[in-house]
């Protein structure tokens, strides 16, 4: 009995030890393209968790009919260096853009989106810093290492705060 509770206490361990080492977790206030949701909420509550965090925002513009924003998130999910620094220095907050609802109200305090996805960078109190188009992150058929980070180091907040 006691070498079975032993082995147990080291397989519960062993099992602890594998989630803890699960790889880089990016944080969400939104992870869905929902055309019910109301994005101008979603910023306010995400903006208070922004500024608790020290993190920015970044706000990732589609909808689940969207091939490359399907990319974008299994591309993410994929790379350790992108999720890292991605869930080090922002809460990302997706934001539905469909023929359910195009979320014109909001998105027009933004600029004009040529393609999707898109993502705004704004600071921890919800102010536009950037935008851009994901489509300079593309590399043939996925994205681009590289300019991915590239972009998270430039708009990431400093050190002094969002």
């Amino acid at each position: 009995m006691r070498r079975q509770l032993c082995f147990g206490v080291l397989l519960l361990g062993i099992i602890a030890a594998g989630c803890r080492q699960s790889g880089p977790v990016v944080t969400y206030s939104v992870d869905v393209y929902d055309p019910s949701r109301d994005p101008a909420v979603d910023l306010a509550a995400t903006v208070a968790q922004a500024k608790a965090s020290g993190k920015r925002i970044l706000l990732q513009v589609g909808g689940d009919w969207c091939s490359w924003c399907h990319r974008l998130d299994a591309y993410i999910q994929v790379q350790p260096a992108v999720a890292r620094a991605l869930g080090e220095n922002f809460i990302l907050m997706k934001v539905n853009y469909s023929d359910e609802n195009h979320n014109e109200a909001f998105l027009s305090q933004y600029p004009a989106i040529s393609g999707y996805p898109h993502w705004f960078v704004l600071d921890a109190d919800g102010k536009l810093l950037h935008s851009q188009d994901t489509a300079d992150l593309e590399a043939g058929e996925t994205y681009s290492q590289p300019a991915i980070l590239m972009v998270v180091d430039q708009w990431k907040a400093s050190a002094g705060g969002a």
